[in-house]
């Protein structure tokens, strides 16, 4: 089966690639572009460790061929951080002691930047359910929703 070449932005960057018709989002992002913060955890679209926005909406990348990406805007976890300053999510995660193994993480992390992009201010339960998607077998989550939390009080400019 031939390659399609397919031409999209990732992390605001223009990115061309070829794609084997059959191939995930996940296996482009991580075989075509070398971006492997972004992790296979199930391919099935149940524990999150794949989560990626396209055009502003969350999704599983495994869940979505490549081939779908053309002219499409593509956020993954190397874009979180800006100009070498870490995003305040994954500074509030540090700070909270939000990780432990760090498999989940980077998925997490994009859910809940999709999250705060859509509310600003969401209460815990609000984030609770937006972050269900999103499995750890380490944490307890608990830690995780008071960084969430947190970094959306920064980001609102709140105390």
């Amino acid at each position: 089966m031939s390659k399609i070449h397919i031409t999209t932005k990732v992390n605001g960057e223009e990115v061309e690639f070829l794609a084997d018709p059959r191939d995930t989002l996940l296996d482009c992002l991580r075989d075509q572009l070398e971006l492997t913060g972004t992790k296979e955890g199930c391919s099935t679209g149940d524990c999150g460790a794949c989560s990626v926005t396209v055009d502003g909406t969350l999704v599983c990348s495994c869940l979505m061929l490549g081939v779908e990406a053309q002219d499409k805007q593509i956020e993954t976890i190397e874009g979180m951080a800006e100009d070498g300053e870490l995003h305040p999510l994954q500074r509030k995660f540090i700070e909270h002691a939000a990780l432990q193994c760090g498999f989940c993480t980077p998925g997490i992390l994009v859910a809940a930047k999709a999250l705060l992009a859509k509310n600003p201010d969401p209460n815990e339960t609000e984030v609770r359910y937006w972050l269900a998607g999103n499995l750890c077998r380490c944490t307890g989550y608990d830690k995780i929703i008071r960084a969430v939390m947190d970094a959306a009080a920064e980001m609102r400019g709140a105390a």
